[in-house]
């Protein structure tokens, strides 16, 4: 597995053994991977890193085809321009689409692709282990804080 790979820098090389071992397949030397695929894996993690992108991705999902207005109501705390600016961005990825209806006013619908859909998908296991494991973070992080 190709992301596996960004953990075999110097200090992290028994963490990455350990990962393989365990649970990944052998990961193929850095010299072999893909430089394409490694930028876009790049990419790809600082833009769902991004929280609008994420929150974006959550509505859409649950929300199906959405108007540009509506999907900034369901996104608290967005502005105007981050929306349009994130919707673009994604867009470009490929992973929705925007579609203009000719009527006057004019009406923009988003709706997520399979591309879109399957990263969400992806995704999903992140909201998930955070609500399995919210009880125990709290925990650990009042303890942190006690400590200091």
């Amino acid at each position: 597995m190709a992301p596996a790979a960004f953990l075999s820098e110097e200090g992290t090389r028994k963490i990455y053994t350990y990962l393989t071992e365990s649970v990944l397949p052998p990961a193929p030397p850095l010299a072999e991977i893909d430089p394409r695929v490694n930028r876009l894996v790049i990419e790809l993690i600082g833009r769902v890193a991004d929280k609008w992108t994420m929150l974006i991705l959550e509505v859409l999902t649950e929300g199906g085809t959405m108007r540009f207005s509506a999907i900034g109501r369901a996104v608290p705390g967005i502005s105007q321009k981050m929306l349009t600016q994130t919707l673009r961005q994604m867009e470009r990825d490929g992973l929705l689409t925007r579609t203009v209806h000719p009527v006057i006013p004019p009406r923009v619908d988003y709706r997520l692709t399979d591309l879109g859909l399957g990263l969400a998908e992806a995704f999903c296991g992140v909201w998930q282990w955070a609500e399995a494991h919210l009880d125990r973070i709290d925990a650990a992080r009042r303890d942190f804080d006690q400590r200091a």
